[in-house]
């Protein structure tokens, strides 16, 4: 007779916004079914596509179940000991010959579980090495409401059924951020009226009544023409001079034009600038910012812009209001006992989106091994080609991942890691508060392990044997130390929907900031935006898809062949029949494509998928020079000029 199925509550680890509850049908130690739960209030029964399918990467043949070891030019299968005390004698080794500072740990967002700091505290304590600064995903938003508002959270999700208007600024849920959709359907229900501002078309234009298309990086100057035009209305609030620090000056900068030539500079039409300025005044009206928007040269600006917007209009601290870009993901945790408690600070850093050509010059000494977890640096930043030369001219690079990546191809070790169905861990959500609970629905295959084991098998191989005791629930539940003197409980999140009771229901409700005045600081400054280049028409836009979690593809297929698909207007596509063949082409790089007409979509962009294989001849961000925002030190991804020529 056949076992019966169980069910298994556990949570997704992966870099998505939302943090769903998965539901997880278990027969005979196998996954056979995942969905989401119905009653939990964001998740609401339903998965995005990419997990809805992440079973068939789960049991995808070509997932790694044991370890590698390059021996000569090819990788080959090894045992865990063997690969471990190989790994353990290089490290201490090159620590030994050249110093921490010589080795670098890498850790990316392939995995927003809360326990893999627990690598940072691992090489905390084996040096401190060498570690990243910067961040390629985030870095410019989230240094610009720090500066703005001392903080970068929002208010409830739900909140938003509250709002009058939203203005989905640069912002495309269907693709990055599915569980906000059902709350904008129920808030368009309810009388919100819904304005996308986007220079790219995507699927989320139909949710919206309007769609406005600003040129590439001119959201700076709708902001300002904005603010020109919510000034002449008289929407500006009377109580702004007792929040807002520097309201003169950010009125002397929008000022500086009137509303028709802060249209013209961001090529939209005068009245789309004046609605947009109707639409604050009536408030409230939420601005929803968009994460792609940051990663220019003024995408740090363009966000202070709309917090300002956001501030002018007495849209803060309101029911229905505010300026929202990221939720505090990590401000429930108690990030402690991740530490390692060692004084000294890192020795040096590196700056994440400029990676390859710092490891390159780097000396004294130079980085001679890297150790790189979640994350997989050669597709998922720019300037793929000096990635790879750094990253092969270590003497030692450990990767630890599920598949032979484009990084892991370059390894002399690979460690085989646990999937999120088979890891034990704890999530917070940068979409909303909800917290959750990563528990294994099944064990990891034979020769597989967490990366908390991988680093408990290490330790004591490193001398670091002692830092490492203890199971993964009781470094859960350390990590919990903060909020379970609330009532939060490692067992309340394994089993209900758990609101992080640390966070706002209306973010700034009191309209005290934690600036240094108490007050927001607007921004006062025009950014300077990289100039276009002859020869290049064409903007890349490498937007995120419905079928990948950044450079991790779910099917069909899992692994997408042949040439690149490019999205141009007709007009843009220098002649080139819908459907042919032809080259894009950079400063740095050129890619075989194949060329589709989208009359949708402006003239001056070029749009691909994001994350595709280097190795398959399909990753966009070879293409992409390592250039830094305004703020945060994040990745100037998307001032890449392209250009569409015959094969």
């Amino acid at each position: 007779m056949p076992r019966a199925k169980t069910v298994v509550r556990t949570s997704c680890n992966r870099d998505c916004p939302d943090a769903c509850v998965i539901l997880a049908e278990v027969s005979e130690g196998r996954v056979t079914a995942l969905r989401g739960e119905p009653e939990h209030p964001v998740t609401q029964g339903f998965l995005c596509s990419r997990t809805s399918r992440f079973l068939e990467r789960q049991y995808d043949p070509e997932r790694l179940t044991t370890p590698l070891l390059r021996r000569g030019e090819r990788l080959e299968p090894a045992s865990w000991d063997e690969a471990l005390d190989f790994v353990a004698e290089r490290l201490l080794s090159i620590r030994a010959e050249s110093g921490p500072a010589s080795i670098f740990h890498y850790r990316s967002g392939g995995s927003l579980g809360i326990l893999k700091a627990l690598c940072d505290r691992f090489f905390e304590l084996f040096g401190p090495v060498t570690t990243k600064r910067g961040d390629i995903c985030s870095g410019a938003g989230e240094a610009a409401q720090l500066a703005d508002f001392g903080e970068s959270d929002s208010s409830d999700l739900h909140d938003l059924l509250n709002a009058r208007h939203i203005l989905l600024w640069g912002k495309n849920p269907y693709v990055s951020n599915v569980h906000l959709l059902p709350v904008l359907m129920e808030a368009r229900r309810r009388g919100a009226r819904l304005v996308l501002i986007d220079p790219v078309w995507h699927r989320t234009a139909g949710l919206c009544e309007r769609h406005v298309q600003p040129r590439p990086g001119g959201d700076f100057a709708l902001a300002m023409g904005v603010a020109r035009a919510l000034e002449e209305a008289g929407g500006i609030d009377d109580e702004a001079t007792g929040y807002c620090s520097g309201l003169e000056e950010f009125a002397a900068l929008y000022g500086r034009r009137p509303v028709r030539d802060w249209a013209r500079a961001a090529d939209v039409t005068e009245e789309e600038v004046r609605d947009l300025a109707r639409r604050l005044a009536e408030r409230p009206c939420a601005i929803q910012v968009g994460w792609g928007m940051q990663r220019r040269a003024n995408g740090s600006a363009i966000v202070r812009a709309l917090d300002a917007l956001g501030a002018v209009s007495g849209n803060l601290g309101i029911s229905g209001g505010g300026v929202s870009f990221y939720f505090k993901r990590r401000g429930a945790f108690d990030f402690g006992p991740a530490h390692g408690g060692n004084a000294e600070p890192p020795p040096r850093t590196v700056c994440e989106p400029r990676l390859g050509q710092e490891l390159l010059e780097l000396d004294r000494p130079p980085i001679r091994a890297c150790w790189i977890t979640a994350g997989n640096p050669v597709v998922m930043l720019p300037d793929s080609e000096t990635t790879v030369r750094a990253l092969s001219r270590l003497d030692l690079l450990v990767v630890v991942d599920s598949f032979v990546t484009d990084t892991a191809r370059l390894a002399h070790v690979v460690l085989p890691a646990a999937t999120m169905l088979e890891d034990e861990d704890l999530v917070g959500a940068y979409g909303n508060h909800y917290l959750g609970s990563v528990v294994p629905a099944v064990r990891p295959p034979p020769g597989v392990a967490t990366d908390f084991e991988i680093l408990r098998r290490l330790a004591p191989r490193v001398g670091l044997g002692a830092e490492f005791g203890g199971t993964a629930r009781e470094w859960k539940r350390k990590l919990l130390g903060k909020i379970a003197p609330l009532g939060v409980t490692l067992e309340r999140l394994e089993t209900e929907a758990v609101r992080n009771p640390l966070a706002p229901v209306v973010l700034f409700a009191d309209r005290k900031f934690p600036t240094s005045d108490g007050r927001v600081h607007l921004v006062s400054e025009e950014p300077v935006e990289l100039s276009g280049e002859d020869g290049y028409p064409l903007y890349l836009m490498s937007l995120s898809t419905e079928k990948s979690q950044s450079s991790q593809w779910a099917g069909p297929p899992r692994r997408p062949q042949g040439p690149a698909v490019v999205r141009v207007h007709p007009e843009a596509s220098n002649g080139l029949p819908d459907g042919s063949t032809a080259r894009i082409e950079s400063r740095i790089g050129w890619l075989l494509v194949r060329v589709e007409h989208d009359s949708r979509q402006r003239t001056d962009v070029a749009v691909m998928d994001k994350g595709g294989s280097r190795a398959l001849g399909r990753c966009a961000n070879s293409l992409v020079r390592a250039r830094l925002t305004d703020g945060g030190e994040g990745g100037a991804l998307y001032d890449e000029r392209v250009r569409l020529v015959p094969v």
